[in-house]
């Protein structure tokens, strides 16, 4: 007797939590609202780490987000790799508090003369005994993005030195057409 009294009890206050949770006043206030502060920044953060460690993601891949104060999340970017703009777009979506996903990533286009660039930059930059140590980080804060004969060097080191010898090899390479060093620097 007392689990049936149970079972209809719960089959009630489940029926009246669907209910509110479909009723069309309760929808238009959660799409409405807008995220706090707090929660755009555990919302970024789980962003960041499933980015970064997606197992595509290289130092030939550059990939940055925004989050939206609608829990939209916004990805940018570029990739070497097409499986890479799936894979952002699907780890994301699993994101508790994203509400959306906008898919920017640019996928780079597949060329053989672009993929011999991409290993030759990484040997010119991360051979350099100056910026070795950035190589045996998890991820190598210096991305080489290579398209079309053209590089961009996107990422972080931490003096303008650091940034200046990346420039510098990235120019040594043959067959690139021009160099955009985009380094940012962590101390001046």
């Amino acid at each position: 007797m007392m689990k049936k009294i149970v079972a209809s009890l719960f089959g009630g206050v489940l029926l009246m939590a669907l209910s509110i949770a479909f009723a069309p006043g309760y929808q238009q206030k959660v799409s409405a609202a807008t995220l706090s502060n707090s929660a755009r920044a555990i919302i970024a953060r789980e962003v960041r780490h499933e980015l970064v460690t997606l197992p595509f993601y290289s130092v030939f891949d550059n990939l940055a987000f925004r989050v939206d104060d609608d829990g939209t999340v916004v990805l940018m970017g570029q990739a070497a790799q097409p499986v890479l703009k799936d894979d952002a777009e699907k780890v994301v979506k699993r994101i508790e508090g994203v509400t959306r996903v906008k898919n920017e990533i640019e996928v780079l286009p597949l060329s053989p003369d672009d993929d011999r660039i991409r290993m030759a930059e990484f040997r010119a930059i991360y051979g350099d005994p100056a910026l070795n140590r950035y190589a045996h980080q998890a991820v190598p804060p210096i991305h080489i993005i290579v398209k079309n004969g053209h590089v961009s060097l996107e990422g972080v080191v931490a003096t303008q030195a650091d940034k200046n010898i990346a420039g510098i090899r990235a120019n040594s390479v043959p067959g690139v057409f021009s160099v955009m060093n985009d380094l940012r620097v962590e101390k001046e």
